[in-house]
This record gives structure tokens, sequence and C-alpha cells, in this order.
């Protein structure tokens, strides 16, 4: 499962020049917050994206994970935030919800975001696992359409310290680009120590998920982890697009 429509930061072409609404930033946090408390509290064994992508994780039934995601634009000073909060259901299924589109000093559409992601086949002596997922899209401010989808399916293989991940991806029409969208999604994770890793990974299209992301993955405690990425757009970097990307996730149990 993805925790949100797939690139923490929101559309680069279609930026409007509304004032955020704090108010709003503060009780999504809330229920986010709200969700997490709801399921209770026992330690996660991974994040269930590696930045972006989702990864070949999925949290055991009864655990919670919140995450609190966001960028920050060089050339602009534009800054975007994505809470979300992850469950796991069952052995091999996980549940999400995240809220994407928002930013400062300006914002664009409010999207409340369902996500599943499910483990169809996992042979851990050799490494081998396949996943599929579905997030669903629903704007809740400026509407330009009603609902829309990301579904993937992705094939991850894991060594001693290093896992990859490759898969194909489809988006219906207006959540990444004006048309429906079809690619490829790949992720590189190398454990570097006990606390370290490596990471990058690619969504393929010129869309609004459409990056390129490089950083560190930090456990700094049991349950918290730091991520720090880099993302750079397939198109239009010339023009700005490229940003620092952060993240900070919470095992609660």
């Amino acid at each position: 499962m993805s925790r949100s429509f797939r690139s923490s930061s929101p559309p680069f072409q279609n930026r409007r020049p509304d004032k955020l609404p704090l108010r709003l930033l503060t009780y999504l946090l809330k229920f986010s917050l709200l969700l997490v408390t709801l399921f209770g509290a026992r330690t996660v064994r991974a994040q269930e994206t590696v930045f972006d992508v989702p990864s070949a994780d999925i949290l055991d039934k009864g655990k919670v994970y919140g995450e609190l995601d966001g960028t920050a634009q060089p050339t602009t000073a534009f800054f975007t935030y994505t809470p979300r909060v992850v469950v796991g259901i069952s052995h091999n299924v996980e549940l999400g919800l995240n809220f994407n589109g928002l930013s400062s000093p300006t914002i664009g559409q409010l999207v409340a975001s369902p996500t599943v992601k499910w483990r169809l086949w996992n042979r851990p002596n050799d490494g081998w696992s396949f996943y599929v997922g579905d997030d669903l899209s629903f704007p809740v401010r400026e509407r330009t359409y009603s609902v829309g989808n990301y579904i993937y399916a992705a094939f991850a293989k894991q060594w001693k310290h290093t896992r990859i991940s490759a898969g194909a991806y489809d988006y219906t029409q207006h959540v990444v680009a004006q048309a429906n969208r079809a690619g490829g999604q790949f992720t590189f994770e190398q454990q570097l120590s006990s606390y370290l890793t490596l990471a990058a990974e690619w969504y393929t299209g010129n869309t609004d998920v459409g990056y390129v992301n490089s950083g560190l993955i930090y456990k700094a405690t049991q349950k918290l982890t730091l991520y720090a990425a880099y993302q750079v757009g397939n198109a239009n970097v010339s023009k700005g697009n490229h940003q620092f990307l952060w993240e900070i996730g919470y095992n609660f149990n």
C-alpha cells in the first residue's frame, strides 16, 4: 500500500495560489492521531513504503504505524505535508489512510486516500515475494474529479542486506495527470548497519509522481524512524521540479 498518490510532492503543474487553511491542517493531524489511538498500542517490523513507492513490507496484524511526510522546494520555498496512518489487519494485508495536498504557503486539491496492500505470495527461504495494492482518491477541496484510483503490482527480491523491487502501476485520469497514466515503479534498499539504510526509488513517466528519490533511512530508536531524500523529477528539472523530502515515522505498538 502506498502512503499517498504517490509522491509526497503536490501536482507540480497545477499549484494554485490559495492560502493554506492552517486550522484544517491542525484538524487533520489530530484526526490521524485519533485513528492511531483507536487501534491501540504493541513493534512494527518495517515501513510500508521506501520513501514514496510501496515496499514489500506488510505490518503484522494489530500493528499501527504513523508517519508525517514533507517536501521543501528550494527554488520556490514551497512546502508540502502528508500525514498518514497504517494498520496491519492480517498476516499479509494492511490498510491505511493518507491526507494528500496539504501545503504552504499555497494549497491545491486536498485529497483523502484510503489504501490497501496485500502480499499474495512470499518465499522467505529464497527471498522472493509478490504484492499488490490499491489506493482510492477522494478530493475534498477543489474537486476536479469525484473518485480516483492508483493500482499496482510488484515483485521483490531480498538478499542478506539488499532488497530490490520492480513493478507496474496505473493511475486513473486527473490523479497524477490529466489522462490515465501507466508505468513502472522500482525500489532499491541497501542496509549499511543495524540502524542505517541507503535507499532509492523511481516512478517512471512525466506525471506528478514521476521522480527519482535517493537518500537515507535512519532507525533512531525501536519506534522512531527518520527519512531524508532528494527528489529529482523526470521532467522540468531546469524549471525547479526537484526538492528535499523528509519523513518521520513512528511505530505505536
